[in-house]
């Protein structure tokens, strides 16, 4: 089966679908990638690559990845990413029928991160390389970009919304990461079948194997996050519980990543004196298997937002691999998921005085119990998100639309 897929951002950036596509591979999918040139986070252009480039280059599993241009992200501002993601839509859209011509494939996969409007390409090259399009939506347009206060005009809302219709209204599947977008997906998709597909977690820390890069934590209770420091992820929050036990002299708060907050969230810490808070920077995909296994607990948090309480965030599968407890300070489906597991705890997004709470109990329950928490949240990853079961799973779907596929697009 031939798959092309179309993800703005892929290896060498480190993004979930990069371990998606090589499971594919490896399960015997012929797969293509359709992405831009690579500038995440840090919106610099990667060495050795060119942002005005037309390139083709080989995943080192051995599939082939075709680069369009695109306008680097650069510090993140509104308006540059704006750009960016516009420019990379108007590549794929514009060069994809070009650098494809004569070229058959079976589906067409785009995974749908923000921007959901990169599935125009899949759009504009489905009939042409006779392929089912597939799309698995991985934030809610136009509602995330009202939660993140990225767009708040309710006209330009509006129209964002009627466009996203448009799109999954000319999807021949349209795969979800959370059962609580099944309903409003549906409402905006028409006739076009809506499926819950969960993303599975970093597959480094399903394997809990990996070098810590020389980052040691300190011995005590160490509350370990781990991805974006964002405008979403309620870092002040954090900041507050922090205070809140500061008392406790062996309670530690470790923030691994980067993003737009980074260096609010150094300045705040070193205005308030929080010496119990440190923030040392991104690390490897390889090195956060070792850094979970180190800490007491792992920490996931969201603003409150109706929103963002419908989200699983891709960490949740993440840390239920890792198998360490976990305290999610967030509403909704994260949260759910967590409690059923047995995972850890859960407390009420943005409530500063429930996640410091959170944090005194578990540090007061036994090794044993807290060994147990991991267990479970490990046992469940594995019935729920693993990812060989979830990528034979997709494959299936892969199947399914492509036999569903009009004559046309079935001609050579």
């Amino acid at each position: 089966m031939k798959v092309l897929v179309i993800s703005q951002h892929f290896w060498p950036e480190t993004m979930p679908i990069n371990d998606l596509a090589n499971d594919l591979h490896a399960a015997g999918i012929d797969l293509t990638i359709l992405t831009g040139q690579p500038n995440y986070p840090a919106g610099k252009v990667f060495s050795g690559y060119r942002a005005l480039n037309v390139m083709t280059e080989r995943h080192p599993a051995g599939y082939p990845i075709q680069r369009v241009p695109l306008t680097p992200r650069g510090s993140g501002s509104g308006w540059r990413l704006a750009v960016n993601y516009l420019s990379f839509i108007a590549s794929t859209c514009l060069l994809g029928p070009l650098l494809f011509r004569g070229r058959r494939f079976d589906v067409i996969f785009v995974f749908g991160s923000s921007p959901i409007l990169q599935a125009l390409a899949g759009i504009a090259l489905k009939r042409q390389v006779g392929a089912a399009l597939v799309t698995w939506v991985q934030d809610l347009w136009p509602q995330s970009l009202e939660a993140t206060g990225f767009v708040r005009n309710r006209r330009i809302l509006r129209v964002v919304g009627l466009v996203v219709g448009w799109i999954y209204r000319r999807t021949d599947l349209l795969l979800v990461q959370s059962r609580a977008f099944l309903d409003p997906v549906r409402r905006m998709a028409g006739a076009t079948p809506v499926i819950y597909h969960p993303n599975p977690g970093d597959a480094a820390s399903e394997a809990l194997v990996g070098n810590d890069n020389g980052l040691r934590l300190e011995s005590g209770f160490t509350v370990l996050f781990a991805g974006n420091l964002g405008t979403v992820q309620a870092l002040d929050t954090i900041l507050d519980a922090a205070e809140q036990v500061r008392h406790a002299a062996d309670i530690r708060f470790v923030l691994v990543g980067s993003g737009s907050r980074g260096e609010w969230l150094r300045g705040e810490i070193q205005r308030r004196g929080l010496t119990n808070v440190t923030v040392p920077g991104r690390f490897p995909p390889a090195a956060m298997s070792a850094l979970f296994a180190q800490a007491s607990a792992l920490l996931v948090s969201l603003n409150r937002n109706p929103i963002l309480s419908l989200t699983i965030p891709s960490k949740v599968q993440t840390y239920l691999a890792a198998g360490r407890p976990i305290i999610a300070a967030l509403d909704g489906e994260g949260a759910r998921v967590v409690v059923e597991a047995g995972a850890g705890i859960a407390c009420p997004a943005e409530d500063p005085v429930a996640l410091a709470a959170a944090v005194l109990t578990l540090r007061a329950a036994s090794p044993a119990e807290r060994e147990f928490m991991g267990a479970a949240g490990r046992a469940y990853h594995a019935r729920h998100f693993s990812s060989a079961m979830l990528t034979e799973r997709l494959i299936g779907h892969f199947r399914t639309v492509a036999a569903r596929r009009p004559r046309w697009a079935c001609a050579n």
